[in-house]
């Protein structure tokens, strides 16, 4: 049996590597982003997104999975947003930790305490907001992971790792001298599961590729005849279970302002 995972991460324009988290990429610090207030609010394209994603929950029955960024929950339009979409649409949604900050970890030196404080202030505040709904699986800021995360996630109780994408063309986001088939070991050394991400032809094909030219044709094309989506019966229990294989897709909730909120994900089904 093979079906496909949805999943979408939500990410602000300011939690972008270009604005902010990365050493070279990012314009801001996180330490700009708090003292200037930019953390209480939320972006148009944003805001334009929630709306684009909830008339897209509403054309659908199929179960989807939210790795959110805990200091959105900073803002209080967001808190108020997400407990009404919790409340619409539960039991099909699920959520998973996306880190607190949206730091790009793997892309600065080896810091385990530091990602261990940020790991915990995160799973605390999605346990309290997402409720029953929370589960204990982690997508690493930006595909940001190195080996050295995989004791932190094991040591806070998470079990399952989807921020993997298997692409030459990415690598370098394992850490320097690190592989993909070196993250791969270390989480499964420490009891995690990982579900990386679906690519084509060894190309990224998930996110950023859905609208960056010429991967978006690609994209496209990797995202045909692809597994149905899981069902909600039996969705946590194949996903969790080491024996079933499952593809693994992900957009982000800023996706869905594009095209006058029409937007939506490339699905066949």
């Amino acid at each position: 049996m093979n079906s496909t995972w949805l999943t979408v991460d939500f990410d602000d324009e300011r939690h972008v590597p270009s604005f902010c988290g990365h050493p070279t990429r990012s314009k801001y610090t996180y330490e700009y982003v708090i003292e200037n207030g930019i953390h209480k609010t939320l972006s148009k394209q944003f805001i334009e997104g929630m709306e684009g994603f909830e008339q897209w929950l509403e054309t659908n029955t199929h179960p989807v999975t939210l790795f959110v960024i805990g200091d959105l929950f900073l803002c209080k339009d967001f808190e108020q947003w997400f407990s009404t979409l919790l409340e619409k649409f539960a039991p099909r949604l699920t959520v998973g930790c996306h880190g607190w900050s949206h730091k790009s970890w793997s892309a600065w030196p080896n810091d385990s305490e530091g990602f261990s404080t940020d790991l915990a202030k995160a799973t605390e505040v999605l346990r309290r907001h997402a409720g029953e709904s929370f589960r204990p699986w982690f997508r690493a800021p930006g595909g940001y992971i190195s080996p050295w995360m995989a004791p932190v996630l094991a040591q806070h109780g998470y079990v399952l790792d989807t921020s993997i994408n298997p692409s030459w063309l990415v690598k370098r986001k394992a850490g320097k001298g690190n592989s993909w088939q070196g993250v791969e070991e270390a989480l499964h050394q420490n009891g995690i599961l990982s579900r990386p991400w679906k690519t084509h032809f060894s190309l990224p094909i998930n996110g950023p590729a859905l609208s960056l030219f010429p991967l978006s044709i690609i994209a496209k094309r990797g995202w045909k005849n692809l597994p149905t989506p899981f069902v909600a019966d039996t969705f946590e229990q194949n996903l969790t279970s080491q024996d079933v294989k499952i593809t693994t897709l992900y957009w982000h909730l800023l996706d869905h302002a594009r095209k006058n909120q029409k937007w939506k994900p490339p699905l066949a089904c």
